[in-house]
């Protein structure tokens, strides 16, 4: 009976004109593993059909020649306006996902973009931006000043408070952003995976230290693994290559481990062997040349383009600005892609069309260079780190 139903409901889909047909692509979908020629039809903004058989449709896309897959979900974009919304649609993503750093107050954040966004988005319930608000902060999007202090207990009492409020408002998740409170104690950060636990979300995570000078990104992951594990909470450990650098292969070991005992944990890296953030956040406290082992030459400031000096690191520290930091070795790029648990993850944004090119090509970059180039992991496979894992 349900085998004549499935044949009647086929033949009715089949037999219809859909809205749009995308005619003879290669259709690759990473869950089922189909990896055929099909024409898909659509009715309705929604898949109705994938068929070996011609579909007839009001408007008809030629996909011969090309690869049709699902649309890429990015973990880790901070671009969340119509600019940065845009670059993502270009690179083939359709659900863009602030959970890294996170939103404060929630509400008001989704009703901003509610029926505006060209993508679908959503953001965890930021423990970074919540701490800003309860502690005035002066920064913009990071911390520039006291939220990098130790809280007192009523403002990590608020602070909590705050996060909860947000799940509450439909937040995905909790956002912690450790690196850029680094006055947040360990017990506070727990207090967010026990609320996380409670609330049966994930913990979306970086580290409070990067680089092997200890208490480095071992130390940290340890943190975070820990917490993972006595609170019950599922973590999520972004831009792992950018955190561990030369360790990465070891912090990938250490969560491999970690899965192998129960520990619901995952991680992401973006295809580039530079990173980004704010040069006038905690990440460049002082020590930060032996803490990542880098110099002011392989600092970049993004609105002009010029690698740094001395004298303009501490000019662009005062004025305020994000920079790309050049740090991740090519072979640890391709380590990581090579990792079956790694997902794909841009950490990108742009304003006025300057920023870290991640943030318009993470996802051409994995598919047209690595996978089809070089090689480095299977066309298949690559999709199936942008698609379903992060699903």
């Amino acid at each position: 009976m349900r085998l004549l139903l499935l044949s009647f409901l086929m033949t009715a889909a089949y037999g219809q004109q859909f809205d749009v047909v995308l005619r003879g692509g290669r259709v690759m979908d990473p869950e089922s593993r189909l990896d055929a020629v099909r024409d898909v039809g659509i009715v309705g903004g929604h898949i109705a059909a994938i068929s070996e058989t011609a579909l007839r449709g009001k408007s008809e896309i030629d996909a011969r020649g090309l690869v049709v897959a699902p649309g890429f979900i990015d973990l880790h974009s901070h671009g969340q306006d119509p600019e940065n919304y845009a670059y993502k649609a270009r690179d083939g993503v359709t659900t863009a996902l602030e959970m890294e750093i996170g939103v404060y107050p929630v509400a008001s954040w989704y009703a901003e973009r509610q029926g505006h966004a060209r993508v679908n988005f959503g953001a965890t319930a930021g423990h970074v931006r919540a701490r800003m608000a309860v502690m005035h902060d002066t920064g913009v999007w990071l911390p520039k000043d006291e939220a990098q202090k130790k809280a007192s207990a009523a403002q990590v009492d608020a602070t909590l408070s705050a996060v909860r409020q947000g799940l509450s408002e439909g937040a995905l998740g909790i956002g912690l952003g450790i690196a850029y409170v680094p006055g947040a104690s360990r017990p506070e950060i727990l207090q967010m995976f026990q609320l996380a636990a409670s609330e049966k979300v994930g913990v979306f995570v970086h580290m409070r230290d990067a680089g092997p000078v200890e208490p480095g990104v071992v130390d940290a992951t340890q943190e975070v693994l820990a917490d993972a594990l006595v609170s019950g909470a599922p973590l999520h450990i972004v831009h792992i290559t950018s955190m561990g650098m030369r360790q990465t292969g070891l912090l990938l070991e250490m969560i491999e481990a970690a899965r192998r005992r129960g520990v619901d944990v995952s991680t992401e890296a973006y295809p580039y062997t530079a990173g980004s953030t704010a040069l006038d956040s905690a990440v460049f406290k002082p020590g930060w040349q032996e803490r990542l082992g880098i110099g002011y030459g392989d600092l970049q400031w993004v609105a002009t383009g010029e690698r740094l000096t001395a004298e303009t690191f501490a000019k662009y520290r005062a004025q305020g600005g994000i920079v790309v930091i050049h740090s991740i070795p090519e072979d640890v790029v391709r380590l990581a892609l090579r990792n079956p648990l790694v997902m794909i993850a841009s950490d990108g944004f742009l304003t006025n069309g300057k920023g870290h090119p991640r943030s318009a090509g993470c996802y051409a970059r994995v598919l047209g260079y690595y996978a089809r180039e070089e090689k480095v992991l299977p066309l298949m496979e690559a999709l199936r780190r942008m698609t379903l894992m992060p699903a």
